[in-house]
């Protein structure tokens, strides 16, 4: 199994398309989804972002990381959420892409996520990052 992120975009096509549905059709159409995915035993996270004019971006082509303030200018798409899903095969990813409710304008970018053996494991970097996860999980299940 492989973990694949579903990344949501639209353009302003998909954008003005978006405006006009009642937002409960919105939630609903989400829910019944996300509701698949999880009998279906393959969603492990998703989130919806809030509108682009509430975010920033952090430009690195300077000396200095330069921090701007939306709303953003020229974005031709818009990055609005992500779910991860588990999958056996890239075309099981697809499978469950094709299946979000959204419209024309919109777009899932689909890419599978590194996992540990995509990495060297006598990397010591890659040994912290095993041990952070296994205090995560514990922080998690409250166990710390």
């Amino acid at each position: 199994m492989s973990k694949y992120m579903l990344i949501m975009r639209a353009d302003d096509t998909g954008a003005a398309n978006y405006e006009q549905i009642p937002f409960e059709q919105v939630i609903e159409a989400m829910g019944r989804y996300n509701e698949a995915m999880m009998n279906a035993g393959v969603l492990l996270a998703g989130e919806g972002l809030s509108d682009a004019s509430e975010g920033f971006v952090v430009d690195f082509s300077g000396e200095e990381p330069l921090v701007t303030d939306g709303p953003f200018g020229e974005t031709r798409e818009l990055f609005n959420g992500f779910w991860i899903i588990e999958a056996s095969t890239r075309e099981e990813a697809a499978e469950w892409a094709k299946r979000a409710p959204l419209g024309p304008g919109a777009f899932l970018e689909v890419r599978r996520v590194n996992g540990p053996e995509d990495f060297p494991q006598d990397n010591e970097w890659i040994k912290k990052e095993e041990g952070w996860r296994e205090e995560q999980a514990a922080r998690a299940a409250g166990d710390d």
